[in-house]
């Protein structure tokens, strides 16, 4: 059975860092494409970033060059790497993946993916 665990999320000070993991189990994340999905309060679903089955990245306009994806193949975990966070990240995020086989992108929209992890909450204040 696939699941999806996201840990890491906290408390952090404007300008601090957070590792956020999405450990997988029941699949093999080498085959999947796997996005990273946050949601303040009041908004939308915003896809941040991703990383496509070739292991291509992408990033959302508000995180480029602050957010880093990676991934871990013997840990079979995604990682996303936050610096620089700013109170307007604040959000809870949640990894998702999709079986795209064929495919060598990676979408940064909810329809695009198939499986989601519950969350972990990401709260940036001083």
């Amino acid at each position: 059975q696939l699941q999806l665990v996201e840990s890491g999320g906290g408390l952090v000070q404007p300008g601090g860092s957070l590792r956020l993991s999405c450990a997988a189990s029941g699949i093999n994340l080498d085959n999947y494409a796997i996005g990273w999905f946050r949601r303040a309060p009041g908004k939308e679903l915003e896809g941040v970033s991703c990383i496509s089955r070739s292991r291509r990245t992408r990033y959302a306009d508000s995180v480029e060059g602050r957010f880093t994806v990676s991934t871990d193949a013997a840990k079979n975990t995604v990682y996303l790497h936050m610096n620089s966070l700013d109170p307007e990240d604040t959000s809870i995020y949640h990894c998702a993946v999709v079986n795209n086989y064929g495919y060598t992108y990676c979408g940064l929209t909810e329809v695009e993916y198939n499986d989601w992890g519950q969350g972990t909450q990401v709260t940036v204040s001083s």
